[in-house]
């Protein structure tokens, strides 16, 4: 279907659309899982949950660091089989991609369990709340290989131009852990209480059921991908593809650790003007993600489409991919950066109560919303050639961006404007990021001969 829609332009805008609509709801749906999952912990267990919770978030970071980066690489390579009309080719990435899953998802999970105490020291973890960190880090991490296949899998499927199954998968997975981690929380109709390690479990039972759907799910529709004997089969090592897979891969997670560690130090500045200042940041936060989702979604599409093109042979397409994917950034994009500056302060009001600190928040909320928009094009300047195997040096590009702009500018400018500065800092580095990988792009990765990698 992708293949015949790049032939003319109104097909590419509707194909387009059909696979980038279930893309962000799938996006949406597991940041609101994480949100509801969050408030039923503080909620039935109270602060100290909450906290212990929180703990495992820059360790699940570095986990999905990992994962993202297979699922990156193995997407590019499914694309461009799937192009080519190589199934046989496609169910060997598959394979490859899965097995580096297993022995890397295992050996994750045997030693996070074995080390996890010593994990949560190093990252200086409370006294008074690692009895709960403890167990909840354990179990998350002796179900990190469930986790690390679906989230694979789902990707997968998005490298053949299906985002529909993706959508299901991750409904089903979010409507099991809001339903069993209530119930195993409180004790409900006869359940032990588990308490903290309930949402742990909840989101393995999940994983679970996700993966039992998509082997039914997938045979049942006789879909490319289906979990059959020829695709067990390839579940092998595959050294020339998994070299190349890791090739495309590693500088996704060296971008997320890089953009992670930058995230940490602009925290710290922040927390220097107090609880107030931190709150606003949470609160913009929250709302630029959801205002990324769209944007992120159409690089990730754009990749796609890039991918199949290029493995079709029809690499003269991909100006008309990466024509689209911009002016649908512009569209979409624009569209939620318009509306939230004009309902900026009940989205505020959603995560803040104090109303001077709502003001704050739309004070920071304006000056950084607007960059949004190049934040999305740079992201898929960089997706469209990634889709060709060119990966580093737009990784060095987004590093750069990060390194050398965001944070000594905003050390600078925070010396200038005060709390304000730190996000003069944020729009600078978008704009400079879209500008250095637009330059690339048109003048230097243009000018190359794009070839398929498989």
């Amino acid at each position: 279907m992708a293949q015949r829609a790049l032939l003319n332009q109104n097909s590419l805008w509707k194909t387009f659309l059909i696979f980038l609509l279930p893309l962000i709801a799938t996006n949406i749906l597991q940041s609101l899982s994480g949100t509801i999952n969050t408030v039923f912990v503080g909620q039935m267990l109270g602060v100290k949950a909450i906290a212990a919770v929180a703990v495992f978030f820059p360790i699940l970071f570095c986990l999905m660091a990992f994962v993202i980066g297979l699922s990156a690489g193995s997407t590019v390579l499914i694309g461009q089989a799937w192009g080519a009309k190589n199934l046989e080719k496609v169910r060997d990435v598959v394979g490859s991609t899965l097995f580096m899953t297993l022995i890397g998802g295992s050996l994750i999970a045997l030693f996070g369990v074995i080390f996890a105490e010593n994990i949560l020291l190093a990252l200086g973890t409370d006294p008074n709340v690692m009895p709960l960190s403890l167990p909840y880090v354990q179990w998350m991490l002796a179900g990190s290989p469930l986790i690390f296949i679906y989230i694979i899998y789902t990707s997968i499927l998005r490298g053949v131009g299906d985002s529909t199954t993706p959508l299901f998968a991750s409904a089903l997975t979010i409507g099991v852990g809001l339903v069993v981690t209530p119930i195993l929380i409180a004790g409900y109709f006869g359940f032990p209480k588990m308490g903290i390690i309930s949402p742990a479990i909840a989101t393995i039972l999940g994983n679970c059921a996700v993966l039992i759907f998509l082997i039914l799910y997938l045979n049942y529709k006789n879909h490319p991908l289906k979990p059959d004997f020829a695709l067990l089969k390839s579940i092998r090592h595959h050294p020339s593809l998994s070299k190349i897979i890791l090739r495309l891969g590693i500088p996704t997670g060296v971008q997320m650790v890089t953009t992670s560690v930058a995230g940490l130090v602009i925290v710290g500045l922040v927390n220097r003007y107090g609880a107030d200042a931190t709150a606003a940041y949470g609160a913009v936060n929250q709302v630029l993600n959801y205002i990324q989702f769209p944007a992120l979604s159409i690089a990730i599409a754009a990749s796609v489409f890039a991918a199949q093109a290029i493995g079709a042979g029809k690499s003269d397409l991909l100006n008309k991919v990466t024509r689209t994917a911009l002016v649908m950034n512009i569209v979409f994009t624009g569209c939620l950066v318009i509306l939230a500056y004009l309902f900026s302060k009940y989205l505020m009001a959603l995560f803040i109560t104090d109303p001077e600190v709502v003001v704050l928040g739309q004070q920071l909320l304006f000056i950084v919303l607007w960059s949004i928009l190049f934040f999305g094009a740079s992201a898929i300047f960089a997706s469209i050639m990634r889709a060709s195997g060119t990966v580093t040096v737009p990784m060095i590009i987004n590093i750069v961006a990060i390194l050398c702009i965001e944070v000594p500018c905003a050390y600078i400018f925070n010396l200038h404007w005060g709390l304000q500065g730190i996000w003069y800092a944020y729009a600078l580095a978008f704009v400079s990021l879209c500008v250095m990988q637009g330059l690339y792009y048109q003048f230097v990765w243009k000018k190359k001969t794009i070839e398929t990698l498989v």
